[in-house]
């Protein structure tokens, strides 16, 4: 613990020593080597390093911040790394955060892609890659319920109604988009209407997290 406000940082009522840049740029860079199986499996990646490990984010400010990130063009997983670093480590931890990230997968990603035109035909390859697509759902499933948990429990929290409405919009939007295809931008700014009309979470905490 320290009492130097250029080191440290409140999350809640909890102060805790903010990381060196190296630091961060190791657990970035440890998730850039490890982030095999696309999108989902990275989030889950960067969930686990950032909320479980670390402790660097809470999870409710997890899940705000994927839900942010989802409502504005271009890349998630980019503006969530972004988001996090600006606030474990500033604008220096915004440049560590997303080099750290991207160094090393883009790398891999160029030495698979050279590999896999040799071996793209090989039945092995093809069997392999058919296993690896159910995983990867799995592994989306666990990441889902892990960002959708912390709203479930506020909403528990606060009584049957909230957790009605919070329900609903989950499973209609599920709905929406197997059966009517909506474009996804159109179902989460449905969503998030319905969910400042209702305040089915109630007021947000700015600043602080529940405990």
């Amino acid at each position: 613990m320290t009492n130097d406000p250029d080191r440290a940082a409140k999350v809640g009522s909890i102060q805790f020593k903010k990381p060196t840049l190296l630091i961060q740029f190791v657990v970035w860079s440890k998730l850039g080597l490890l982030s095999f199986g696309g999108g989902t499996a990275t989030l889950s990646l960067i969930r686990r390093a950032v909320v479980d490990e670390t402790g660097w984010i809470e999870p409710n400010e997890f899940t705000r911040n994927w839900a942010l990130v989802l409502m504005v063009p271009g890349i998630n997983l980019l503006g969530l790394t972004t988001l996090i670093g600006k606030k474990v480590g500033g604008a220096a931890g915004v440049f560590v955060a997303l080099s750290g990230l991207l160094l090393p997968s883009v790398a891999i990603t160029i030495l698979l892609t050279a590999l896999y035109t040799k071996v793209q035909h090989s039945r092995y390859v093809v069997a392999a890659l058919s296993g690896v697509i159910p995983a990867t759902v799995g592994v989306g499933l666990v990441t889902g319920w892990q960002i959708a948990q912390p709203v479930l429990t506020k909403c528990l929290k606060r009584g049957t109604v909230p957790l009605s409405v919070a329900l609903v919009l989950f499973i209609g939007s599920a709905l929406i988009e197997l059966l009517v295809h909506w474009p996804v931008v159109a179902i989460l700014l449905l969503s998030g209407a319905l969910g400042a009309l209702t305040q089915f979470a109630g007021p947000p905490n700015i600043g602080r997290e529940e405990p």
